[in-house]
């Protein structure tokens, strides 16, 4: 079948799916047919499918899509391509993103976030520095293609000032991830669920970081905070 998109660059994105996805299985980031990983292919994407175990994925049923969304070859494409699609079109550096429902992350929205613009507080310099901000997305059911328009509207906003975003969480359901490429991807999303876990593990009692500090993080690293 010819496809329109670079064969090579195909292949390396599905072995990159497949290993993010047992990584993600194996550390307990994600559990049963929960979350989905996509890349950026050409004008194209490659995304797990609907359901899909991302422990136990197969290669060769990875959904692959054309610039318009429509299935070119694989399973069907899961529920949440809109969004990762959108995703994609809103952040130009965005080339690989991930949804999980990771527990802590879960924990926090059902406890209570920081608010709704930071679910969580600056309470370390590498989450400042790694993840920035992540605001809060109000619950819609799995697949609702009205979150895209609240998740592109916030990568808009921040943007615009100067301080763009890596991720954001979604209520009830968890992280939506993104990064040039995967190991940035999955940099935001561990270093993200660790401090969520750090602060319930703490009663959500830590207060942030002063504005010295992350001020001396911002000229020092370039944190967009």
């Amino acid at each position: 079948m010819t496809t329109g998109l670079p064969h090579t660059a195909v292949d390396k994105a599905r072995d990159e799916i497949v290993r993010v996805g047992t990584s993600l299985f194996n550390r307990g980031y994600v559990h049963a047919g929960a979350g989905n990983i996509s890349a950026g292919v050409g004008n194209g994407h490659l995304i797990t499918p609907t359901d899909a175990a991302l422990g136990f994925l197969d290669r060769h049923r990875l959904a692959l899509v054309d610039a318009n969304g429509e299935r070119i070859a694989g399973d069907r494409a899961s529920k949440t391509l809109t969004l990762h699609r959108r995703v994609y079109a809103a952040d130009p550096t965005a080339r690989f993103v991930i949804h999980t429902h990771s527990t802590h992350l879960v924990a926090l929205t059902l406890a209570g976030v920081w608010s709704q613009d930071d679910v969580l507080p600056p309470i370390t310099p590498y989450f400042v520095m790694k993840v920035g901000h992540v605001p809060l997305i109000p619950y819609h059911r799995p697949g609702d293609p009205r979150v895209a328009d609240l998740v592109t509207a916030r990568i808009a906003d921040r943007l615009a000032s100067h301080t763009p975003i890596r991720a954001v969480l979604l209520d009830r359901l968890g992280p939506v991830v993104w990064g040039p490429d995967a190991a940035a991807a999955l940099a935001v999303l561990e270093e993200l669920e660790e401090t969520a876990r750090l602060w319930l593990l703490t009663d959500r009692r830590p207060g942030p970081l002063t504005t010295d500090a992350i001020g001396e993080l911002r000229s020092a690293f370039g944190a967009a905070w």
